[in-house]
C-alpha cells in the first residue's frame, strides 16, 4: 500500500505544480523526509496523512490506494 501512497503524493504534487521543497516547507518537514514519503521509504503518521489529503483535496482512501 505504501508504494501507491508515494506514487499518489508525487502525482498530486506535480499536478498542482509544487516542488518537493514547497510541500515540505508547508508541512514544516524536511525535504528529505517528504522525498522518502514519495519514494515509499518512509510512512507518514496518520495525522500527516490526513493533512496531505486535505492539502491535495483528496481522501485518505485515495492516497492509500483504496479508491480510484
Amino acid at each position: 500500500m505504501e508504494i501507491i501512497l508515494g506514487k499518489r503524493l508525487k502525482e498530486l504534487r506535480t499536478e498542482k505544480g509544487f516542488t518537493q521543497q514547497e510541500v515540505a516547507d508547508y508541512f514544516k518537514i524536511s525535504s528529505v523526509t517528504y522525498l522518502r514519503y514519495e519514494k515509499a521509504q518512509r510512512e507518514p503518521s496518520l495525522e500527516l496523512l490526513v493533512k496531505f489529503a486535505c492539502f491535495f483535496g483528496v481522501t485518505t482512501d485515495y492516497l492509500l490506494g483504496l479508491e480510484s
